[in-house]
């Protein structure tokens, strides 16, 4: 009889206290967007609070932290109304031409008077598509994607940026946000979990940013697999060579899970998903191999409101910390 469980983390929000990096990076992603603009000046800072944020990307469809910073750059773009377009094939000048034209005396004032300002616009306005932020997000650094660029540079700071993309920083020059991520699970239990279980993580981060914290924190020795956004981006690759499908793998995707499970297949007893999101509570759920979905609030700036969207998305259980989920999946 298997007595081990197969436990696949999310990182961020999970094992990664990510709201001072990844939910930061998405706020000063915004920021220095409008940074060209008139009357930048008045923008709040901050500029809005994390506990809107969270309640945005708790609204589920965004496949990472790049996606979620384009969603809001494009809700508080609305509220500018609609300045001319400089229309330009090269994109930076588009951008730096356009946004200069875009007083955000109104955004300001907006910021100030709402409490949860993005929450607000998001109700008003959904998901809608904008030309030109959606023209800004399009690419890849280098090659167009401003959004992602500004989040980059901020997240990975002046070196990393450098080292990583051989780029000169254009909007942020000092240390990065990763550095100031915290690891939310203590060590020994890890190490227990990974001594009695088979324990990995599907995480919707770049592959090197993945390793980086599982490096820094000392933590790589206790997963037997990772997989990242790129086996998700190879995969589609693949399905359209030799398929002519194009599909997104990445989460609520089921993808990373069932290959992990078919990696470590007739090893284990029952597997196990922990994840802080809607949409990783519906990748459980959708799997062929059968997760147990489970949501964790542990670092959730409003833990009853994510406990019931979890729920909502089909969530087996809720967890608030480590022990928890030691009792859960005690060895068969």
């Amino acid at each position: 009889m298997k007595n081990k469980n197969l436990i696949v983390f999310d990182m961020d929000g999970v094992l990664i206290d990510v709201s001072r990096s990844y939910r930061e990076t998405v706020r000063q992603t915004a920021r220095l967007f409008f940074k060209l603009a008139p009357s930048s000046e008045k923008l709040p800072e901050p500029l809005f609070p994390l506990t809107d944020l969270a309640a945005v990307k708790q609204s589920g469809g965004l496949n990472n932290d790049w996606d979620l910073s384009c969603l809001v750059i494009r809700l508080l773009f609305n509220v500018i109304g609609k300045p001319p377009v400089y229309e330009h094939k090269d994109p930076w000048e588009r951008y730096r031409e356009t946004i200069r034209r875009c007083n955000v005396a109104a955004l300001a004032e907006f910021l100030k008077s709402a409490p949860a300002p993005l929450s607000v616009l998001l109700g008003k306005a959904g998901k809608t598509q904008n030309a030109f932020i959606d023209g800004l997000y399009s690419g890849d650094v280098g090659s167009g994607n401003i959004i992602k660029q500004i989040f980059q540079e901020v997240y990975l700071g002046k070196d990393l940026f450098e080292a990583t993309y051989g780029l000169t920083p254009q909007f942020y020059l000092d240390q990065g946000f990763n550095h100031r991520e915290q690891l939310l699970i203590d060590k020994p239990i890890l190490a227990e979990l990974a001594a009695n279980h088979i324990v990995a993580i599907a995480t919707g981060r770049p592959r090197a940013e993945a390793h980086y914290p599982l490096d820094h924190f000392g933590i790589r020795e206790y997963f037997t697999s990772v997989l990242a956004l790129e086996d998700c981006l190879e995969e589609e690759a693949r399905l359209l060579k030799t398929e002519s499908k194009k599909v997104s793998l990445s989460k609520p995707d089921p993808f990373m899970l069932d290959a992990i499970a078919e990696e470590q297949k007739d090893l284990f007893a029952e597997s196990y998903y922990i994840g802080d999101m809607p949409d990783d509570m519906i990748a459980a759920k959708k799997s062929a191999a059968g997760y147990k979905a489970v949501g964790m609030i542990l670092s959730a700036p409003d833990k009853e409101s994510l406990a019931k969207e979890l729920q909502r998305a089909g969530a087996d259980t809720i967890i608030e910390n480590f022990e928890q989920l030691k009792n859960l999946v005690k060895n068969r």
